[in-house]
């Protein structure tokens, strides 16, 4: 499963942004918790091992992966989705099905759960990914930005201090004319 992981943010670019740190240094503590979640469900798709043949063999090789979850905005608007939140897949599996039965469990875990909708992550850069859901009738939701906290304390602290303050508005002296603006003209009765 950790192989899938790597595999998914090595793809993604994605680790030493979300991390700092080198690929797959946090994934097994981090699985290990998303695991224990019970706000999660991890779905794992896999295949008859290497050893399988050998009698008495059960062993699987994990060839997809996916992280489901549901949106807390959604169930406080009362429309639960549920969100994929992570879909991988080994790419020697690919264009085999696997993607689609990874989807099959998110669907009946958004029938478990009341959700009318299916929403997936998936990066800008990830042409692959983006045509598998397109074809599966997925449509574009969103943009998901990402800041590490030490960037965005420095952009809110320099945001902060430009907030210059708005001198007050002086009146114009008696009898000064405001440059550009016509002086005003009473109306007379006659006029």
């Amino acid at each position: 499963m950790l192989a899938l992981i790597r595999q998914h943010r090595a793809e993604a670019h994605a680790e030493e942004v979300l991390t700092g740190q080198t690929p797959g240094a946090a994934a097994a503590a981090g699985f290990r918790r998303l695991l224990a979640d019970p706000d999660h469900r991890v779905v794992l798709a896999v295949v008859p091992g290497a050893n399988a043949a050998a009698p008495g063999s059960r062993t699987e090789t994990a060839v997809g992966l996916a992280v489901l979850g549901i949106d807390p905005l959604s169930v406080l608007l009362g429309v639960p989705q549920v969100t994929v939140d992570n879909l991988v897949v080994h790419r020697e599996h690919r264009r085999q099905g696997t993607g689609a039965v990874l989807l099959a469990a998110a669907a009946a875990y958004a029938e478990e759960n009341g959700a009318a909708h299916v929403v997936a992550a998936v990066g800008g850069h990830e042409a692959e990914r983006q045509r598998f859901l397109a074809r599966m009738g997925f449509a574009p939701l969103t943009t998901r930005r990402i800041a590490s906290l030490e960037t965005l304390a420095r952009s809110l602290s320099s945001w902060q201090r430009s907030w210059l303050p708005v001198p007050p508005q002086r009146r114009p002296a008696p009898g000064a004319r405001r440059r550009g603006v016509p002086p005003l003209r009473s109306a007379t009765a006659s006029g």
